[in-house]
C-alpha cells in the first residue's frame, strides 16, 4: 500500500480519535486525583462518552484513500476506521457493564474507566500501526493496561493470580514479538511496512526472515487467545472480574485480529504462500482445542474462554483465506459475534444470589421458570455464538467457511464444521439447564443497565435489518480494498 505521507502537523487532525483518548485520560487522572473514587461515577460515564466520541470521529474524518500520519508511523484506512468502531463499541459497552457492577460491589475506583481508555488507546495505535516501533508501543500500551485490569481485585486471590499469570504469559509473548521484529528488520533493513514489502519483492529475506514472521505470528496468537497459545486464557477469564472478562473477550480480539490482519496482508504479502501455512494451522487447531476444552467446563466464564478460543480459530480461517475475501469475511464474523459475546457477559453479571456473584452451568438451572427473559435471552445470544441460524453468528460462520472454501483450503473448512459441531454440544448444554433442570433457587432481580445491555445485545443478533447487514458488509469490503 503506497499512501501519501501526511506532516506531523497536517497529521493532528486525523489522529483525532487517538488525541481524544488521550486527551481524556490526562484530564480523568487530574480530576480523580482531586475526587478520588467519588468521581468514579461521572470519569466512567464520561469515558463512555469518550469512546463513543472516538469511534464516530474515526468515521467522520475517514479519509477516501489510506493517508499515512505521524511521519509514516500509522495509517488512517477503511480497515484501521472499521476495527476502531468495532473496539469503541465494545468497550463502551463493558465499560458501562462495569461501572455498574462495580457500583453494586462498593468497588469504585476512579482508576478502573481511566486504564480502559488507555488499553482502547492502545489498540486504535495497534490497528493503525505502519511500522514494526509503532506495532510494539500499541501491543504494550494495551497489555500493561490489561495486566492491571486482570488484577483489579488486589484483595482477591483469584484475580492476583490471573493478573500474574497474564503478566507473565504475555511477557514471553512480548519477547517473541521483539525477536521476531529483530529478524524482520535485520534481513530487509527497515522498520516500515511498505519498505519491508519492497526488500520482500526484491527477494531479501530467506529462511530467517520467515523465522521472524512465525516467531511474529505466535506473539499476536497470544493476544489473540489462539490455541497453542492460550495458556493464559481460562485462568484469565475466571480470575479476573466479570466486567473486565467481557472486555477481554471483546476489545482486544478486534485489535490484534486487524493487527495480524494489517501484518500479513501488507509488508508480508509476498510470503502468503509460508504465512498461510502457520495461520491455517493455528486456525484448526484453536478450533478443534478451543470446541473440546469448553466441553470439559462447569465455570461458565471458563467455557466462554474456551469458546473465544474456538471462535478466533474462525476468525483466522477467514485470514488464511487470502486477500480476496478472508478479511472481510473475519472482520464481519467479528461484528456478528462481539454484541452475542458480550450479551452473554451481561447475563453472567446478572446472576446474583444472596449479594453473591454466580457463575457456573449449575446455577442457570430452571432460569427459564424463574427469569423467563433471562432464558430467551441466553437461547438467542448462545444460538448466535453456536452459528445457528436465523441469528446473525451463522452469518460470519457462513462467510468464513465460504472465504476458506473458494481459497482452496476444503481441510480446514471440513475442520472448522467439525470443531462447530463439537461447539453446538457445550452450548445445547447450558440452554437444556436452563430450559428443563429443575429450578435452583431464585437470582436476585438484575440491574436496569445489565438487562438493557443484554436485551440490546440479544436484539442484534437478529439478522432481520438485512439494510443493515448489507450495509456493514458493503463497509466491509470497501475497508479491505482501501487497505489491502
Amino acid at each position: 500500500m503506497n499512501a501519501p505521507l501526511v506532516d506531523l502537523t497536517n497529521s493532528l487532525p486525523l489522529a483525532r480519535p487517538e488525541l481524544l483518548l488521550a486527551g481524556f485520560a490526562l484530564i480523568a487522572v487530574v480530576i480523580g486525583a482531586w475526587f478520588k473514587d467519588r468521581a468514579f461515577g461521572a470519569l466512567s460515564f464520561l469515558a463512555v462518552l469518550a469512546l463513543i466520541g472516538a469511534g464516530g470521529l474515526a468515521i467522520m474524518f475517514q479519509p477516501g484513500a489510506p493517508v499515512e500520519i505521524l511521519q509514516g508511523a500509522m495509517v488512517v484506512d477503511g480497515v484501521g476506521v472499521f476495527a476502531k468502531v468495532l473496539i469503541a463499541f465494545s468497550a463502551a459497552a463493558t465499560l458501562l457493564l462495569g461501572a455498574d457492577h462495580f457500583k453494586h460491589t462498593k468497588e469504585t475506583r476512579f482508576e478502573y474507566p481511566i486504564v480502559v481508555t488507555l488499553a482502547v488507546l492502545g489498540m486504535f495505535v495497534m490497528v493503525s500501526a505502519q511500522d514494526l516501533i509503532s506495532l510494539y508501543v500499541g501491543v504494550e500500551l494495551q497489555s500493561l493496561s490489561a495486566y492491571v485490569l486482570a488484577a483489579w481485585r488486589r484483595d482477591d486471590a483469584r484475580s492476583s493470580e490471573a493478573g500474574l499469570k497474564y503478566f507473565v504469559l504475555s511477557a514471553i509473548s512480548s519477547g517473541l514479538l521483539l525477536f521476531g521484529s529483530s529478524f524482520v528488520y535485520g534481513f530487509t533493513g527497515s522498520v516500515r511496512f511498505d519498505a519491508i514489502a519492497a526488500a520482500i519483492s526484491e527477494g531479501a529475506g530467506g529462511v530467517g526472515l520467515i523465522f521472524g514472521i512465525v516467531m511474529m505470528l505466535c506473539a499476536l496468537g497470544f493476544k489473540m487467545s489462539a490455541a497453542p497459545f492460550h495458556m493464559w486464557t481460562p485462568d484469565v477469564y475466571e480470575g479476573a472480574p466479570t466486567p473486565v472478562t467481557a472486555f477481554f473477550a471483546a476489545a482486544p480480539k478486534v485489535a490484534a485480529v486487524a493487527l495480524m490482519a494489517r501484518v500479513l496482508y501488507e509488508p508480508f504479502a509476498g510470503l502468503e504462500d509460508q504465512w498461510r501455512q502457520v495461520v491455517a494451522a493455528l486456525a484448526a487447531i484453536s478450533m478443534i482445542w478451543g470446541s473440546i476444552g469448553a466441553l470439559l467446563q462447569t465455570n461458565l466464564k471458563r467455557l466462554m474462554a474456551y469458546s473465544s478460543i474456538a471462535n478466533m480459530g474462525f476468525v483466522l480461517m477467514g485470514l488464511a483465506s487470502g486477500v480476496e475475501n478472508g478479511p472481510t469475511a473475519s472482520l464481519l464474523y467479528l461484528s456478528f459475534y462481539l454484541p452475542a459475546n458480550i450479551g452473554v457477559f451481561a447475563l453472567i453479571l446478572a446472576m446474583r444470589r444472596d449479594g453473591q456473584s454466580v457463575e457456573t452451568v449449575a446455577d442457570l438451572a430452571g432460569l427459564a421458570q424463574k427469569r423467563p427473559w433471562m432464558a430467551a435471552m441466553f437461547t438467542m445470544l448462545l444460538f448466535s455464538i453456536a452459528g445457528i441460524p436465523p441469528f446473525a453468528g451463522f452469518i460470519g460462520k457462513l462467510l468464513v467457511f465460504t472465504a476458506a472454501v473458494d481459497a482452496g483450503l476444503v481441510w480446514l473448512a471440513i475442520v472448522g464444521a467439525i470443531g462447530a459441531t463439537i461447539a453446538a454440544a457445550y452450548y445445547l448444554r447450558i440452554l437444556a439447564s436452563v430450559w428443563f433442570a429443575p429450578p435452583a433457587a431464585p437470582l436476585q432481580t438484575a440491574s436496569g443497565m445489565v438487562a438493557v445491555t443484554a436485551t440490546a445485545m440479544a436484539v442484534l443478533t437478529f439478522p432481520v435489518l438485512v439494510i443493515v447487514l448489507g450495509m456493514l458488509q458493503d463497509w466491509a469490503e470497501a475497508a479491505v480494498r482501501m487497505s489491502f
